[in-house]
C-alpha cells in the first residue's frame, strides 16, 4: 500500500506566496490591444486591468499592452493608442454584495465599436469571472477560436493538517477561491459534469473509503460507493452516466467501470500489481493508464471490449500520471533526481512532444476544448499553476497559495 500511494502522489506541492507570474512564447500575427481603466481605480478594478491582460495573452490571439492605462469610458481614442489595433475598455463598479462590469471593444482606426456589453455578478468575490466572461465575449466578436474554457472553475484538494484537507473552487488565475467541503480528509475532487453542476470525491471521514457526489450550487451530497483498501474516481463519462473508479478491495488496485444509474461495477483490469488512473480515450472506446507491469510505473492502454493491454508509451522510465483527450494523451515522466516534465503523445502511437524542460510538472490536465492543459509546476523554490496553449503556445504560469495540493481538475 506504500508503494502504491508512493505511485499516486508522486509530488505533494509546496506553493510560495510569492511566486511570479510569467508569460512566454510570444505568437505572431497577434492583434495589439491596449486595455483602458475607466472605472474608480480602486483595488478590483486595478487587478481587472492584470485579469484582462491574462485572459488576452492566453488567447494567443492578442498582444496586450502590459501598462496600466486609465481614462474614459467614451468612444475616444487617444493619439498613443492609435498603433494599436484595438482598444478595450471597462468600467467596474459595486453593486451591494456584488458587481457590474461594463466594457467596450474599440476598433482604434476609425473609433468604432466592435462590442459593448454589461455584465453583473450576484457576489462581489467572483469578480474575476466577469473579466474572463468579457474577454471570451471579445474574443468571439472578432471571430476568434472560443475562448469558453476560461470562464471554468478549476476544482483542488489541499492539506490543511495531520489527515485533514479541503476542497475548493477557483477560477483559473486563482484570484477567486472558495472552499466547498472542509473537515476530515477528502480527495480527488473529479468533476461530474460539462457543466460543473456537481463534483465526485474521496472522503475517509467513516474510515472506510467512500465516493460521495456534490451538487456545488445547492449543497446537496450523495453517497455513492464504498469500498476498503483505495478508492478513487478518476474520469466520468461524457454523458455522466459511467465513472472510471481504482478500486483495492482485495489489497491490489484495479479500474472499474460505475453505472451511475444502477450502482453496477464492470472490472476493466486484473493484474497482480498495480493499475491506476483510468481515463477514458479514443471516444471512451477504450481507457489509458498507469500502470507497474513491466516494472515502473507507465501509460497502457486497453480496449474496453478486449481484455488484451498495450503499452502506450515508450518515451520516459517512470510515467506516474496522465489525461487524455480524444486521441491525445499528456504524462508527467520523471527525469532525473528531482525533475519531472510534461510530454504529450497520440494514443495511436507516432512521435512524443515535449512540453516542458525545467523544473517538476505534476497533474496534467486538458481543458474541455482539448487545445490547453493546466498542471502544477515547481521550479527554483517556487510553485505555480500552469497552462500551456498547444495551439498558440502561450504558457502562463500563477503563484499558488502556501498549502499542499493533493489533486485538480477542471
Amino acid at each position: 500500500m506504500r508503494y502504491i500511494l508512493i505511485l499516486l502522489f508522486p509530488l505533494l506541492v509546496f506553493a510560495a506566496p510569492d511566486a511570479k507570474m510569467k508569460i512566454k512564447k510570444d505568437v505572431d500575427q497577434r492583434a495589439s490591444i491596449a486595455v483602458v481603466d475607466a472605472s474608480s481605480g480602486d483595488a478590483i478594478s486595478k487587478k481587472l486591468h492584470k485579469i484582462f491582460f491574462s485572459d488576452l495573452k492566453i488567447s494567443g490571439n492578442f498582444l496586450p499592452d502590459s501598462s496600466y492605462h486609465n481614462g474614459s469610458y467614451d468612444d475616444s481614442i487617444k493619439p498613443s493608442f492609435r498603433a494599436k489595433e484595438y482598444v478595450l475598455k471597462y468600467k467596474f463598479a459595486k453593486n451591494g454584495s456584488g458587481a457590474i462590469l461594463m466594457t467596450k471593444l474599440i476598433k482604434s482606426s476609425n473609433s468604432r465599436v466592435v462590442l459593448e456589453k454589461k455584465y453583473s455578478i450576484p457576489s462581489l468575490a467572483k469578480y474575476p469571472f466577469i473579466a474572463h466572461k468579457a474577454t471570451s465575449d471579445a474574443n468571439a466578436a472578432l471571430g476568434y477560436k472560443s475562448l469558453e474554457w476560461i470562464n471554468r472553475y478549476v476544482v483542488f484538494a489541499r492539506y490543511t493538517g495531520k489527515k485533514q484537507s479541503e476542497i475548493l473552487l477557483a477560477d483559473y488565475t486563482f484570484n477567486y477561491t472558495k472552499t466547498v467541503i472542509r473537515g476530515g480528509l477528502n480527495l480527488f475532487p473529479q468533476w461530474g459534469d460539462p457543466k460543473q453542476k456537481g463534483l465526485y470525491y474521496t472522503s475517509y471521514e467513516s474510515g472506510t473509503p467512500t465516493i460521495y457526489h456534490l451538487n456545488i450550487y445547492t449543497g446537496e451530497r450523495k453517497k455513492i460507493v464504498s469500498s476498503e483498501g483505495m478508492l478513487i474516481c478518476s474520469d466520468v463519462s461524457r454523458d455522466g452516466s459511467k465513472l472510471l473508479l481504482t478500486m483495492a478491495p482485495n489489497g491490489q488496485p484495479d479500474i472499474y467501470e460505475y453505472s451511475v444509474s444502477n450502482g453496477s461495477k464492470k472490472r476493466l483490469t486484473k493484474f497482480s500489481g498495480i493499475d491506476v488512473s483510468g481515463k477514458y480515450s479514443d471516444n471512451e472506446s477504450s481507457i489509458s493508464f498507469v500502470s507497474n507491469r513491466l516494472g515502473q510505473p507507465n501509460i497502457f492502454k486497453k480496449s474496453m471490449n478486449s481484455s488484451a493491454v498495450t503499452q502506450l508509451i515508450f518515451h520516459g522510465k517512470k510515467n506516474n500520471s496522465c489525461d487524455t483527450h480524444g486521441k491525445k494523451v499528456i504524462y508527467s515522466s520523471k527525469e532525473g533526481r528531482a525533475k519531472f516534465n510534461l510530454y504529450i503523445a497520440n494514443t495511436a502511437g507516432g512521435s512524443v512532444r515535449p512540453l516542458t524542460s525545467s523544473g517538476v510538472n505534476q497533474f496534467p490536465r486538458f481543458a474541455p476544448d482539448g487545445d490547453t492543459i493546466l498542471y502544477i509546476k515547481r521550479s527554483s523554490g517556487s510553485n505555480s499553476i500552469g497552462y500551456i496553449g498547444l495551439r498558440t503556445n502561450q504558457t502562463m504560469l500563477f503563484p499558488l497559495g502556501s498549502h499542499k495540493i493533493q489533486s485538480i481538475d477542471w
